[in-house]
């Protein structure tokens, strides 16, 4: 058994790096500064859109007690997904689809867990405490969690920045009776810099430091169900399953390297994958090949409903049959964006046809309404979406 608390938490964290974490760090079981105003401010606001779950168990989330009563400590784990690349590179190539880096190898939370799993286990026969693990699927605030235990600082994005590791962190918990002392609280390192803000896409940040996930790609492409208002259509460009805009932007990337987790390599398939192939997914070809992704929970229609955005986006005629297949699609959502889809890839007497043949048949409002909405004139010059210009200017 360890001889003092500075001992124990240097065992911790030597056992952490032996398991492949890259950072970890210890705070107090008590609400990190300004947390829960901040959080009551973001749900106040509506900012969290259809994300539920955020406005539930608020007490629970914004006090670590409030979660688990016993705990005395917080360990926060990292673990670095570097892409080695840019991720952004894809953009201007708009029969692509884009895949935000963390996703694009195995889904982080089977990874992350089973890493938690072990190193509590170790924690609780090395010195009988009790632990309890998470990672971001509980109510856990731990971003700021993150920065009251000296991983890294909320940048203007909101997310987690490292001076070590750049902008690509994944976080684990590890709540427990272990009484350890914090470390100390890591500062805000932006400056005046304001790059993150600036390239969103979509305008996604009223102000430094808060987000209106409703505006977010990132929350658009995963999170919300429904379709897709259509002023984010177009700037969402090509990217299909979250965004790296912000992230990739970020000027203390220059310390990130190359993640060292052989699970988070690019799967070839999702690196580069072409939209015809992702359009022609139906629901057992999507689980076979998301089947150890995060982008398996929101399911095939959400995720073809992100491809034809892209397909409608990317100004190539040869993609007009992998969206025209779809008109007849069981999903409403799905057949709702193949319309918008085919409305800004064929002229006017060609959408036309089409409108012709398949509207009488349609009974669904949100996909008729896309119909009545969606055609563009013969004339309209496609050679270069604005999408992909504004995603990929000064880059």
């Amino acid at each position: 058994m360890a001889s003092s608390t500075a001992s124990t938490k240097d065992l911790i964290r030597a056992k952490a790096r032996a398991l492949g974490f890259d950072g970890a760090g210890f705070a107090a079981a008590s609400p990190p500064a300004g947390a829960a105003d901040g959080l009551k401010a973001f749900i106040g606001a509506g900012h969290h859109g259809d994300m539920d779950w955020m406005a539930r168990r608020t007490a629970a989330r914004s006090d670590p007690k409030g979660l688990w009563a016993d705990a005395r400590s917080v360990i926060v784990l990292a673990l670095n997904y570097g892409p080695g690349g840019d991720p952004l590179a894809l953009l201007g190539k708009p029969e692509i689809g884009v895949i935000a880096a963390y996703a694009r190898g195995r889904d982080y939370h089977l990874v992350v867990k089973s890493k938690l799993k072990v190193l509590a286990r170790w924690i609780n026969v090395t010195w009988g405490a009790e632990v309890k693990v998470f990672v971001d699927t509980a109510p856990v605030m731990e971003k700021p969690l993150a920065q009251a235990a000296g991983i890294g600082w909320q940048g203007k994005h909101t997310n987690l920045v490292s001076r070590e590791f750049g902008s690509w962190l994944f976080l684990g918990e590890i709540y427990t009776t272990l009484d350890l002392p914090a470390d100390a609280t890591e500062t805000d390192h932006c400056g005046s810099c304001r790059d993150c803000l600036d390239i969103c896409p979509t305008d996604a940040f009223p102000e430094p430091g808060k987000i209106d996930a409703r505006r977010c790609i990132s929350y658009l492409t995963i999170e919300h169900k429904g379709p897709i208002a259509e002023e984010f259509r177009v700037p969402m460009g090509n990217r299909i399953y979250g965004c790296d805009d912000c992230l990739a932007v970020c000027p203390w990337n220059k310390y990130a390297r190359l993640s060292a987790e052989p699970a988070f390599a690019p799967r070839a398939e999702l690196t580069a994958p072409k939209l015809a192939d992702l359009a022609a997914l139906d629901d057992e070809g999507f689980r076979q090949v998301f089947s150890t992704s995060p982008i398996k929970r929101i399911g095939r229609d959400r995720f073809v409903r992100n491809v034809l955005i892209a397909i409608g986006n990317s100004a190539t005629p040869g993609l007009v049959p992998s969206a025209r297949d779809l008109l007849a699609d069981a999903s409403p959502l799905v057949r709702g964006m193949a319309v918008w889809a085919l409305g800004r890839l064929l002229d006017g007497a060609a959408f036309e046809a089409l409108r012709a043949r398949h509207r009488a048949r349609e009974t669904d409002a949100d996909v008729l309404a896309e119909w009545d909405r969606a055609g563009v004139p013969a004339d309209v010059d496609h050679a270069e979406p604005a999408a992909f210009r504004v995603a990929t200017h000064g880059r």
